[in-house]
């Protein structure tokens, strides 16, 4: 081991460990007091009462009783009260044992037992943690007494058994890149009783061989907690094999996301007390009881519930637009929520109907964030010029209608002029698409309103366990975005054009059908006013409007962007729910806007608009109304954009509903 700072059971050591010839009594002493002062770590010393470098006979190293203590040194009294002082700066850290206080008096009552021999034979746990350890040697053995040891948080790959003390009972390697058991098996410690190997890097079905009672025979506690394992039905016929096992922890593993993963472990370990921190009640032994008989029937499958619920906050856009004219364009809106999610290597992603399923492709770099994006049509989607003349697939749709090899018109072979194409090309928004290894998937388009509700539920069955883990670790990012179409007219409206010649001609005609018409329909205008004609305008307008539109392709506009961290899924949670909120998207000249487009609609306020306009005297309902856009500019609180989003991992509750649900 290199040297590294550690703590020797409870009590605290700053200085270099040496693990070799040398033996850490002079480096690792010193840092509690227990070497000659003047000392940083101590109070003042006496040079007199420790060993001389210079060889002497032992009688004469013997303080007498009628020795005076020299002025410039202290008593024995007074070191101690320096010590034992709460109000000395050489007093114990809070926390500190009793093994720190000894070792703190005896330096100073007895310094002469202070020796390596000393060492090697008292501490019985010793602390290495976060220090780059990445080798374990032989100078462990050194220590002879040695009960715990805890190497967390380093860099070490393997641990060659034989150079553990064969005293051990407590081994923690925790957050280590250890990929096996295997080397920790050659010559394990036979009284070990606890066994940490947690958040470390175990793969393979093989692992189970590894934790038997053959290697383990007095082992109570294990935690592999956070690693990569996957085959729970050989994992946990290993671990039957150990009858002393009372405590498990498989948490943070991929076979611990299958749905009944606790039952059939209860079940299979009937001596098991707690498992993943959580202790084993009678109850769920019954209720799972018998189900590891039937551990061959299970399918190794997880199964997610995305639910994504009511949106709101979502600024109404469409009250900016101007009215469309006879010829367009007629804008259109709409809403969803997006999330991605990891798939089967096998493809079964390609069962969900229904939902946006988009293949990773990798975002372009420098692409700015927040831009109106013009989506290409599916049918037509054509790859960035920067990308080549080939899609991911190996051809263009250009190439397999023509079935030539040669390259679209629009691809040149000047690098000047592909660089000037693809700044004129619309840019994607990377929070568009997937992240890599994920898949989009996509609530259906709704139209605006106050209050958004998606009612989306999709149920994701996965088999490739390890993948899911990555994946819960990284989490999903939810987008809220809008959708905004462009429709045009297939064919504009007939305009009427008039030659010069023929225009005095044609006035006059005019002249004479508008005098007929008038005396013919003359009777029922009589009983008709402006009112009237105006709904015959615009009932004539809506009758020109064009049947058929040609739309553009889709505007797309990110409104919020977030991570929804899923780690506690993995932690033993079921069900992860939030409400993602991104902040306040809606300005005040849109909701204000579409406060008093809300006022028209209602025909009392419309009452109220004309009251105010002709002077009459105005009912105190409708006055009550007219100050409703007072009080609501006083009370004015802009909603943030949220959509509420749950996740909820499968379990069962009983044997009877996993051979039921998940029997192949």
């Amino acid at each position: 081991m290199e040297k590294p700072e550690g703590r020797f059971g409870s009590g605290r050591f700053g200085g270099r460990l040496t693990w070799g010839a040398a033996g850490p009594c002079e480096d690792s002493a010193r840092t509690v007091g227990l070497t000659p002062i003047p000392s940083t770590s101590g109070p003042p010393g006496n040079k007199s009462r420790f060993l001389p470098r210079t060889p002497r006979a032992w009688r004469e190293l013997i303080p007498r009783e009628e020795e005076v203590v020299s002025p410039g040194e202290e008593s024995v009294e007074a070191l101690l009260d320096l010590v034992r002082s709460p109000h000395s700066p050489w007093a114990l850290l809070e926390g500190s044992s009793a093994e720190d206080r000894f070792l703190k008096e005896l330096a100073i009552q007895n310094p002469l037992v202070l020796k390596d021999t000393f060492f090697y034979s008292y501490f019985r746990s010793l602390r290495v943690v976060d220090k780059q350890v990445n080798l374990v040697d032989k100078g462990l053995l050194k220590f002879l007494k040695l009960e715990e040891l805890v190497l967390s948080a380093n860099q070490i790959k393997e641990v060659d058994a034989i150079n553990l003390p064969p005293t051990l009972k407590v081994l923690e390697l925790y957050g280590n890149k250890i990929t096996s058991m295997e080397c920790l098996c050659a010559h394990p410690p036979p009284r070990l009783q606890h066994l940490g190997l947690g958040h470390n890097k175990l793969l393979g079905p093989l692992e189970s061989l590894y934790v038997t009672a053959d290697h383990w025979p007095n082992l109570v506690s294990l935690d592999l907690s956070f690693n990569d394992l996957t085959d729970l039905q050989g994992m946990i016929a290993s671990l039957s094999t150990l009858q002393h096992l009372r405590l498990l922890v498989l948490q943070g593993n991929p076979l611990g996301l299958v749905p009944y993963y606790r039952g059939f472990t209860i079940d299979s370990l009937s001596r098991l007390c707690v498992l993943d921190d959580i202790t084993v009640s009678p109850s769920e032994k019954y209720q799972f009881r018998g189900l590891s008989h039937h551990g061959d029937l299970l399918a190794c499958e997880a199964q997610l519930v995305v639910t994504i619920g009511n949106v709101k906050g979502v600024p109404d856009t469409s009250i900016l637009d101007p009215d469309p004219g006879p010829q367009g364009p007629f804008i259109s809106y709409s809403y969803y929520v997006t999330y991605g999610f990891v798939e089967d290597e096998e493809g079964e992603g390609s069962k969900y109907g229904g939902v946006l399923a988009e293949t990773v492709e990798p975002a372009p770099r420098g692409e700015p964030l927040g831009q109106d994006v013009r989506q290409e049509p599916s049918e037509g989607r054509e790859e960035s010029v920067e990308s080549g003349p080939s899609t991911p697939s190996g051809q263009r749709e250009d190439s397999l209608a023509s079935g030539a090899s040669a390259p679209p018109p629009w691809v040149t072979d000047s690098a000047e002029e592909l660089e000037a194409l693809a700044k004129l090309r619309p840019r994607a928004d990377p929070r568009l698409g997937p992240s890599a290894g994920t898949v989009l998937f996509s609530t259906t388009r709704k139209p605006w309103t106050d209050v958004i509700p998606c009612n989306y539920e999709m149920q994701h069955s996965l088999r490739d366990l390890v993948p899911l883990k990555a994946f819960l670790l990284a989490g999903t990012t939810v987008t809220i975005v809008e959708e905004k179409i462009l429709s045009w007219p297939l064919v504009p409206p007939p305009v009427d054009i008039v030659s010069p010649a023929k225009k005095g001609k044609g006035e006059k005609d005019k002249k004479g059908k508008k005098d007929k018409d008038k005396e013919k329909d003359g009777n029922d205008k009589a009983g008709k006013g402006e009112k009237g004609t105006a709904k015959e305008q615009k009932a004539s307008k809506k009758k020109e409007l064009p049947k058929e539109l040609r739309q553009d392709p889709p505007i797309l506009r990110v409104l919020g962007s977030g991570l929804l961290a899923l780690e506690p899924l993995l932690a033993g949670e079921s069900l992860v729910s939030s409400v993602c909120n991104f902040g306040v998207i809606r300005t005040p000249e849109i909701d204000r806007l579409m406060f008093l487009r809300d006022l028209k609609k209602n025909k009392k306020a419309k009452n109220v608009l004309e009251a105010g306009k002709s002077k009459t005297k105005v009912p105190a309902s409708l006055e009550k109304k007219k100050s409703a856009f007072a009080i609501y500019e006083s009370d004015y609180q802009p909603q943030p954009l949220t959509v509420e989003v749950q996740i909820q991992l499968n379990q069962c509750r009983s044997a009877e509903e996993a051979l039921r649900d998940f029997s192949l």
